[in-house]
Protein backbone atom coordinates (compact mmCIF):
# COMPACT_ATOMS: atom_id res chain seq x y z
CA UNK A 1 0.00 0.00 0.00
CA UNK A 2 1.43 3.36 -0.99
CA UNK A 3 1.78 5.80 1.95
CA UNK A 4 0.24 8.39 -0.37
CA UNK A 5 -3.10 6.53 -0.48
CA UNK A 6 -6.00 8.44 1.09
CA UNK A 7 -6.23 8.19 4.88
CA UNK A 8 -9.45 8.47 6.88
CA UNK A 9 -10.29 7.97 10.54
CA UNK A 10 -13.79 6.84 11.48
CA UNK A 11 -14.05 8.30 14.95
CA UNK A 12 -16.11 10.00 17.62
CA UNK A 13 -15.56 13.49 19.01
CA UNK A 14 -15.61 12.45 22.66
CA UNK A 15 -13.56 9.25 22.37
CA UNK A 16 -10.01 9.01 23.74
CA UNK A 17 -9.58 5.93 21.57
CA UNK A 18 -10.32 7.97 18.45
CA UNK A 19 -7.90 10.60 19.71
CA UNK A 20 -5.12 8.00 19.78
CA UNK A 21 -5.52 7.38 16.06
CA UNK A 22 -5.70 11.06 15.15
CA UNK A 23 -2.78 11.99 17.37
CA UNK A 24 -0.59 9.25 15.86
CA UNK A 25 -1.29 10.58 12.36
CA UNK A 26 -0.60 14.18 13.40
CA UNK A 27 2.67 13.22 15.09
CA UNK A 28 3.77 11.47 11.88
CA UNK A 29 2.63 14.42 9.75
CA UNK A 30 0.07 12.38 7.80
CA UNK A 31 -2.92 14.27 6.32
CA UNK A 32 -6.22 12.54 7.00
CA UNK A 33 -9.97 13.02 6.89
CA UNK A 34 -11.97 12.58 10.10
CA UNK A 35 -15.33 10.88 9.57
CA UNK A 36 -17.42 11.42 12.71
CA UNK A 37 -19.61 8.49 13.63
CA UNK A 38 -23.00 8.53 15.37
CA UNK A 39 -22.57 5.57 17.70
CA UNK A 40 -26.31 5.47 18.40
CA UNK A 41 -26.98 4.92 14.71
CA UNK A 42 -23.91 3.21 13.33
CA UNK A 43 -23.14 3.79 9.68
CA UNK A 44 -22.66 1.20 6.99
CA UNK A 45 -19.12 2.52 6.64
CA UNK A 46 -18.28 1.58 10.24
CA UNK A 47 -20.11 -1.75 10.16
CA UNK A 48 -18.43 -2.72 6.89
CA UNK A 49 -14.92 -1.97 8.09
CA UNK A 50 -15.26 -3.13 11.71
CA UNK A 51 -17.92 -5.86 11.60
CA UNK A 52 -16.50 -7.70 14.64
CA UNK A 53 -16.52 -5.03 17.36
CA UNK A 54 -18.51 -2.29 15.57
CA UNK A 55 -16.51 0.36 17.43
CA UNK A 56 -14.43 3.42 16.64
CA UNK A 57 -11.77 4.19 15.71
CA UNK A 58 -11.15 2.59 12.35
CA UNK A 59 -8.26 3.72 10.18
CA UNK A 60 -8.87 3.55 6.43
CA UNK A 61 -5.67 3.62 4.36
CA UNK A 62 -6.71 3.31 0.75
CA UNK A 63 -8.68 0.07 0.56
CA UNK A 64 -7.30 -1.28 3.84
CA UNK A 65 -8.92 -0.99 7.26
CA UNK A 66 -7.20 -1.22 10.64
CA UNK A 67 -9.24 -1.49 13.85
CA UNK A 68 -8.39 -1.10 17.56
CA UNK A 69 -6.65 2.12 18.60
CA UNK A 70 -3.30 0.76 19.81
CA UNK A 71 -2.96 -1.40 16.69
CA UNK A 72 -3.70 1.69 14.62
CA UNK A 73 -0.89 3.58 16.37
CA UNK A 74 1.57 0.81 15.55
CA UNK A 75 0.35 0.59 11.96
CA UNK A 76 0.73 4.34 11.50
CA UNK A 77 4.25 4.18 12.94
CA UNK A 78 5.29 1.46 10.49
CA UNK A 79 3.38 2.60 7.39
CA UNK A 80 4.39 6.26 7.30
CA UNK A 81 7.58 8.28 7.49
CA UNK A 82 8.06 10.74 10.32
CA UNK A 83 9.08 10.75 13.99
CA UNK A 84 9.05 7.28 15.53
CA UNK A 85 6.21 6.47 17.93
CA UNK A 86 7.88 3.32 19.25
CA UNK A 87 11.53 2.96 20.28
CA UNK A 88 14.03 1.41 17.85
CA UNK A 89 15.67 -0.77 20.53
CA UNK A 90 13.87 -4.15 20.74
CA UNK A 91 13.78 -4.18 24.55
CA UNK A 92 12.55 -0.60 24.80
CA UNK A 93 9.97 -1.38 22.12
CA UNK A 94 8.74 -4.40 24.06
CA UNK A 95 8.51 -2.35 27.25
CA UNK A 96 6.52 0.37 25.48
CA UNK A 97 4.06 -2.28 24.33
CA UNK A 98 3.94 -3.72 27.85
CA UNK A 99 2.99 -0.40 29.44
CA UNK A 100 0.50 0.42 26.70
CA UNK A 101 -1.22 -2.91 27.39
CA UNK A 102 -1.00 -2.25 31.13
CA UNK A 103 -2.96 0.97 30.65
CA UNK A 104 -5.49 -0.78 28.42
CA UNK A 105 -5.93 -3.88 30.59
CA UNK A 106 -5.34 -2.62 34.15
CA UNK A 107 -6.34 1.06 34.13
CA UNK A 108 -9.25 1.68 31.77
CA UNK A 109 -11.98 -0.29 33.58
CA UNK A 110 -11.09 0.61 37.20
CA UNK A 111 -10.69 4.27 36.19
CA UNK A 112 -14.19 4.31 34.72
CA UNK A 113 -15.76 2.43 37.63
CA UNK A 114 -14.00 4.59 40.23
CA UNK A 115 -15.52 7.62 38.53
CA UNK A 116 -19.09 6.49 38.00
CA UNK A 117 -19.95 4.04 40.81
CA UNK A 118 -20.46 4.68 44.53
CA UNK A 119 -20.27 2.98 47.90
CA UNK A 120 -17.96 0.06 48.65
CA UNK A 121 -17.56 -0.83 44.97
CA UNK A 122 -16.21 2.64 44.26
CA UNK A 123 -13.76 2.46 47.18
CA UNK A 124 -12.34 -0.79 45.81
CA UNK A 125 -11.89 0.57 42.29
CA UNK A 126 -10.37 3.80 43.58
CA UNK A 127 -7.77 1.77 45.48
CA UNK A 128 -7.07 -0.32 42.38
CA UNK A 129 -6.67 2.62 39.98
CA UNK A 130 -4.53 4.61 42.41
CA UNK A 131 -2.18 1.65 42.74
CA UNK A 132 -1.91 1.48 38.95
CA UNK A 133 -1.40 5.24 38.71
CA UNK A 134 1.46 4.93 41.21
CA UNK A 135 3.17 2.45 38.88
CA UNK A 136 2.73 4.85 35.95
CA UNK A 137 4.06 7.68 38.12
CA UNK A 138 7.26 5.71 38.65
CA UNK A 139 7.70 5.31 34.89
CA UNK A 140 7.84 9.10 34.50
CA UNK A 141 10.79 9.63 36.83
CA UNK A 142 13.28 11.94 35.12
CA UNK A 143 11.21 12.02 31.91
CA UNK A 144 8.89 14.52 30.25
CA UNK A 145 6.87 11.79 28.54
CA UNK A 146 6.73 8.05 29.08
CA UNK A 147 9.15 7.46 26.21
CA UNK A 148 11.47 10.35 27.05
CA UNK A 149 11.43 13.77 25.43
CA UNK A 150 8.80 13.04 22.78
CA UNK A 151 5.30 11.61 22.74
CA UNK A 152 5.09 7.93 21.86
CA UNK A 153 2.93 4.82 22.12
CA UNK A 154 2.55 4.83 25.92
CA UNK A 155 1.59 8.50 26.01
CA UNK A 156 -1.07 7.88 23.37
CA UNK A 157 -2.33 4.88 25.35
CA UNK A 158 -2.61 7.13 28.43
CA UNK A 159 -4.26 10.06 26.62
CA UNK A 160 -7.53 9.61 28.53
CA UNK A 161 -5.73 10.76 31.66
CA UNK A 162 -4.68 14.01 29.98
CA UNK A 163 -8.12 15.46 29.16
CA UNK A 164 -10.95 13.05 29.97
CA UNK A 165 -9.88 12.32 33.56
CA UNK A 166 -10.04 15.96 34.65
CA UNK A 167 -13.45 16.40 33.04
CA UNK A 168 -14.81 13.31 34.81
CA UNK A 169 -13.31 14.48 38.12
CA UNK A 170 -15.10 17.82 37.79
CA UNK A 171 -18.45 16.21 36.98
CA UNK A 172 -18.36 13.51 39.66
CA UNK A 173 -16.39 15.24 42.40
CA UNK A 174 -14.06 12.22 42.54
CA UNK A 175 -10.35 13.08 42.79
CA UNK A 176 -7.90 10.49 41.43
CA UNK A 177 -4.79 12.43 40.38
CA UNK A 178 -3.53 15.19 42.68
CA UNK A 179 -0.36 17.27 42.69
CA UNK A 180 0.45 15.95 46.16
CA UNK A 181 0.07 12.22 45.39
CA UNK A 182 1.01 12.00 41.71
CA UNK A 183 2.99 15.11 40.71
CA UNK A 184 4.70 13.54 37.69
CA UNK A 185 1.45 12.19 36.23
CA UNK A 186 -0.22 15.55 36.87
CA UNK A 187 2.63 17.38 35.10
CA UNK A 188 2.62 14.85 32.25
CA UNK A 189 -1.08 15.52 31.60
CA UNK A 190 -0.38 19.25 31.26
CA UNK A 191 2.61 18.64 28.95
CA UNK A 192 0.64 16.23 26.79
CA UNK A 193 -2.32 18.58 26.31
CA UNK A 194 0.06 21.47 25.60
CA UNK A 195 1.75 19.68 22.70
CA UNK A 196 0.80 21.48 19.51
CA UNK A 197 0.18 18.38 17.41
CA UNK A 198 -1.82 16.23 19.83
CA UNK A 199 -3.52 19.28 21.31
CA UNK A 200 -4.97 20.07 17.88
CA UNK A 201 -7.11 16.91 18.01
CA UNK A 202 -8.03 16.92 21.70
CA UNK A 203 -11.70 17.79 22.23
CA UNK A 204 -12.33 21.25 23.62
CA UNK A 205 -12.48 20.90 27.40
CA UNK A 206 -15.58 23.06 27.88
CA UNK A 207 -17.49 21.20 25.16
CA UNK A 208 -16.39 17.83 26.53
CA UNK A 209 -17.50 18.87 30.01
CA UNK A 210 -20.92 19.87 28.68
CA UNK A 211 -21.18 16.68 26.62
CA UNK A 212 -20.23 14.36 29.50
CA UNK A 213 -22.41 16.23 32.01
CA UNK A 214 -25.41 15.52 29.81
CA UNK A 215 -24.52 11.83 29.85
CA UNK A 216 -23.87 11.55 33.57
CA UNK A 217 -26.84 9.30 34.32
CA UNK A 218 -26.08 7.10 31.33
CA UNK A 219 -22.46 6.69 32.42
CA UNK A 220 -23.54 5.77 35.96
CA UNK A 221 -25.94 3.15 34.60
CA UNK A 222 -23.26 1.81 32.27
CA UNK A 223 -20.79 1.53 35.15
CA UNK A 224 -23.36 -0.26 37.30
CA UNK A 225 -23.91 -2.80 34.54
CA UNK A 226 -20.15 -3.52 34.51
CA UNK A 227 -20.02 -4.48 38.20
CA UNK A 228 -19.72 -8.17 39.13
CA UNK A 229 -23.10 -9.76 39.72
Amino acid sequence: MSPAAAVKVIGAYDSPFSHRAEAALRLKGVPYELVLEDLRNKSDLLLTHNPIHKKVPVLLHGDRAVCESLLIVEYVDEAFDGPALLPADPHDRAMARFWARFIEDKCSKPFWLAMWTDGEAQKGYMKEIKESFALLEAQLEGKKFFGGDTIGLVDLAACGFARWLGVCEEITGVSLVTEEELPRLKRWAVEYAADEKVGACLPDRALLLEHFSAKKEMFAAMAKSMLPK
